[in-house]
């Protein structure tokens, strides 16, 4: 992974630190949740509490495409511009790969049902 890469990652992850981001990391043979990203390029675990690399974790994202006819209908006319703060927090809160991280070999399709749509 480059540098830029593990940046984009690491900012990436940081936005959804309040929403319980899950990610695959290569010590544990289930998904985690992410407690912490810090500046030196490690990320803690809250199942476990264990610590590790940004190099080793994966974020379980949805794809842009996966979006429900009820969510285009209830939030359509706002995803239009992705610079809108108020947008941006939505598409995090919610998982969805905005920055394009699955297409970039950074981030793993969320299996259907990972996280519940509330």
């Amino acid at each position: 992974m480059t540098q830029e890469e593990k940046q984009l990652l690491l900012k990436d992850l940081c936005a959804r630190l309040p929403y319980g981001v899950k990610v695959q990391c290569d010590k544990y043979p289930f998904p985690v949740t992410i407690l912490y990203a810090g500046d030196l390029n490690e990320v803690k675990f809250k199942e476990t509490g264990g610590i590790e690399h940004i190099d080793c974790v994966m974020p379980y994202l949805r794809p842009m495409s996966s979006m429900t006819e009820e969510e285009t209908k209830i939030h359509g006319d706002l995803i239009c511009n992705c610079q809108n703060y108020e947008v941006v927090d939505w598409l995090n809160a919610h998982h969805f790969d905005y920055r394009g991280l699955i297409e970039k070999g950074l981030a793993l399709e969320a299996p259907e049902g990972m996280y519940e749509i509330g």
